[in-house]
């Protein structure tokens, strides 16, 4: 364990095994930092944050800060933070507002600098945030999701798995997983094949998403209708399934 001696740390935060706190950082009480985990300078920890392992944290970020929404009130909520983390320059992270309440963040992702996660988010795995990307609160963000540069999202929304947002993006809808989005306000153009490459996904499967994006996003059908389609003409695989149930719960609608 490496701290430095000008970082100020409570007697009621927990740092396990290996962790490293910089120059001026302060760690407050009910805090949990997982092994192995590197706090740059300038940082600030705040109270009822749980980091995982392996994490890195770069200079002046601030990490479960109180929820900016009025109706906080006090009460106790949470951030919880997984592992293998990359939390860049001034990055700011809030945890819940109501009593109780957490921000979520799972593992393996990264947030660019000056980045910001609002109260009662929650985070999949593998996601990246660009360089002033903003969520508001409430929004969520599914595996391997990555935003760009400047671009928000209201709240409320959802991101799904493997979708990727463009630079500067408005996202003020749910946009469905397997997506390429962009523009003010974010519109779906095709499917993130790139991503799916990524992550092994075969021809058969890419072939069935492009089906399913062309009944729903092309042939202006309305949504129940493109839905019947989809599930009449489409086998019901996991990646079709995840796509129908992600657009029959979409309580904001769906970006299209």
């Amino acid at each position: 364990m490496s701290i430095h001696k000008t970082a100020i740390i409570s007697k009621d935060a927990i740092l396990e095994k290996g962790v490293s706190v910089g120059p001026y950082s302060v760690i407050n009480g009910n805090v949990v930092i997982g092994a192995g985990t590197e706090i740059g300078p300038h940082c600030v920890i705040d109270e009822f944050t749980t980091i995982g392992k392996d994490c890195k944290i770069f200079s002046g970020a601030i990490i479960g800060s109180i929820s900016q929404d009025k109706k906080f009130n006090e009460k106790r909520s949470f951030l919880e933070i997984g592992n293998n983390n990359t939390i860049r320059e001034y990055v700011t992270i809030n945890r819940g507002t109501e009593e109780e309440s957490k921000t979520i963040i799972g593992d393996n992702c990264l947030f660019m600098a000056y980045s910001h996660v609002a109260h009662d988010c929650r985070i999949g795995d593998n996601v990246v945030l660009a360089n002033c990307g903003t969520l508001a609160g409430y929004v969520e963000l599914e595996d391997h999701v990555i935003m760009g540069g400047l671009a928000a999202a209201h709240q409320f929304v959802r991101i799904g798995r493997l979708s990727i947002i463009g630079g500067c993006s408005k996202v003020v809808q749910d946009v469905v997983p397997y997506s390429m989005a962009d523009g003010h306000p974010a519109r779906i153009y095709t499917v993130n094949t790139v991503g799916l490459d990524r992550v092994g996904f075969t021809d058969d499967q890419k072939d069935s998403i492009k089906r399913a994006f062309k009944i729903m996003f092309s042939m202006k059908l309305n949504i129940k209708n493109a839905l019947l389609k989809i599930e009449k003409e489409l086998t019901p695989t996991p990646e079709i399934t995840t796509l129908l149930d992600f657009i029959k719960s979409a309580e904001r609608g769906i970006s299209r």
